[in-house]
């Protein structure tokens, strides 16, 4: 790093080599308020230790997600003797790990060897856009696996018989479904738990701080209700998919025909809270079939009735 004769003064190119941002971002940076105003020495702008200092803020805000609109609002409040600490503590905590789960290494050969044992050039580069896979600089044949979990239930899929087409399929399908949930739990939390530390102006040190603790409270909170949900969810259509297959099954057995029947609501409801809402359909095909053949009954010992009198008559 070049200086000029003076300690902790920098011409704007020096200052760039020392930030490693170039000079047409800082006089950028300069023109939206972003750095202070250099010290004018003659016919040139001299740069202090200062400006070093908030390019490396200003880079380092980048990296955690901030625009610059938000970091400028954040230089000012630190400009006017508030702190950076609890926002960044903030950030951390919202970019911290969401999961347990610890990301692994894998070779392309025991990729290929879990996947059919042939190499799929196509599947691969599909796996790396997804993000399933990622390339580890400078090898060529090995992998980073972010969460070996999802690449054993595609390779437990595969396995079974799915394609890997179909496989990266369902997971873009799940991804963005996925991505909505996450979507709408952040909309609620934010509305009903970080409203008020989300102001127009950046947070105390204080604010920061506290709503760094609930994040680190509430994030497994998403992770249980989802798990719960889906639970629920597989368990109930689980049970009407297996339910339809099978009277479908006996109705093809025994040669009859389907047709779909209007019912009122309200029966639909009583029905559901007598049997529970998977037992619904199999209740009223149960209920059907009990009163035809009561009335079958009926109609049966009415005609033995009717030629009982006949006879009598005779």
């Amino acid at each position: 790093m070049s200086k000029t004769p003076e300690g902790g003064r920098y011409r704007i190119e020096d200052l760039a080599h020392a930030s490693g941002a170039t000079v047409r971002t800082i006089r950028a940076y300069q023109d939206r308020g972003l750095l202070p105003t250099p010290e004018r020495r003659g016919r040139a702008n001299v740069y202090g230790d200062a400006h070093l200092v908030r390019l490396r803020q200003i880079a380092d805000l980048l990296d955690r997600g901030y625009t610059l609109a938000s970091i400028k609002e954040l230089l000012e409040a630190w400009d006017a003797g508030r702190g950076l600490g609890g926002v960044l503590g903030l950030v951390a905590e919202v970019h911290g790990p969401w999961t347990d789960e610890r990301a692994a290494r894998i070779t392309r050969a025991e990729l290929d060897e879990r996947f059919g044992g042939s190499p799929d050039d196509a599947a691969l580069a599909e796996a790396v856009e997804l993000g399933v896979l990622e390339r580890v600089p400078g090898r060529a044949d090995e992998f980073l696996v972010p969460s070996p979990q999802e690449l054993a239930v595609a390779a437990e899929l595969y396995a079974a018989g799915v394609p890997l087409t179909a496989i990266s399929a369902h997971l873009r399908e799940l991804r963005g479904q996925v991505e909505h949930i996450a979507a709408r739990f952040l909309e609620f939390t934010t509305e009903h738990v970080f409203a008020r530390y989300l102001g127009h102006r950046p947070p105390t040190d204080a604010d920061a701080a506290e709503a760094a603790s609930l994040v680190r409270r509430l994030r497994p909170l998403a992770r249980q209700t989802v798990d719960a949900e889906l639970a629920r969810a597989m368990r109930l259509f689980a049970t009407r998919h297996l339910q339809r297959h099978l009277m479908a099954g006996e109705r093809e057995s025994a040669g009859a025909e389907t047709r779909s029947v209007r019912l009122p609501a309200e029966t639909i409801d009583a029905v559901q809270g007598l049997v529970g809402e998977e037992n619904v359909a199999a209740f009223l095909a149960a209920a059907a079939e009990r009163e035809l053949g009561a009335r079958t009954l009926d109609a049966l010992a009415a005609t033995h009735r009717q030629n009982a009198q006949l006879d009598q008559m005779g």
